[in-house]
């Protein structure tokens, strides 16, 4: 898990808004994708040899994909080995506007994925804390605490088996 990765979902989709302007990928690009989800830090002159590219052409892609929003590369961490030992998913039930309390929970530090969502609950929030109590701190004080907000139901994640970010190649 403590690895270079790459996120690769359009800007829209990212934001929810699905937006018919979202840029076409073509088929080398998504194979450029794929290299660099395998490795973050993979050459460029690697990933010509694998897509059929110069080493300068992936370099203009990558930044292309980069600037439209298609991708990110990040480094991603498993939260224990930084000291993070509590995940949950939160179930949030929202009277109202949804986009007040979504904005909120966006602007916490220690929500890390905030989603609207249809169904049984209006929004699903992943949660990443340093522990119990700094769970219950940010669930009934924070969370509960918001204009809104109904009800919540945690899942507290007991062991992780699969994270992948894979998507959007497939």
């Amino acid at each position: 898990m403590q690895s270079e990765s790459v996120a690769s979902r359009s800007a829209d989709s990212r934001n929810g808004t699905g937006s018919a302007s979202s840029p076409t990928i073509d088929s080398v690009s998504l194979a450029i994708i794929e290299q660099l989800q395998e490795d973050g830090r993979r050459p460029y002159a690697a990933i010509g040899k694998a897509v059929g590219l110069s080493e300068a052409a992936v370099r203009q892609r990558v930044q292309k994909l980069l600037e439209q929003g298609v991708m990110q590369i990040v480094a991603v961490t498993d939260p224990l080995t930084v000291g993070l030992r509590r995940q949950a998913m939160v179930g949030i039930k929202v009277e109202g506007d949804l986009d007040h309390v979504a904005d909120a929970l966006t602007a916490m530090a220690e929500c890390e994925y905030v989603v609207m969502t249809a169904g049984s609950f209006d929004l699903m929030v992943e949660i990443v804390c340093e522990d119990d109590d700094h769970l219950l701190e940010v669930i009934n004080k924070r969370i509960r605490a918001l204009p809104g907000v109904r009800s919540t139901e945690s899942f507290v994640y007991l062991k992780l088996k699969k994270q992948t970010y894979m998507w959007g190649t497939r």
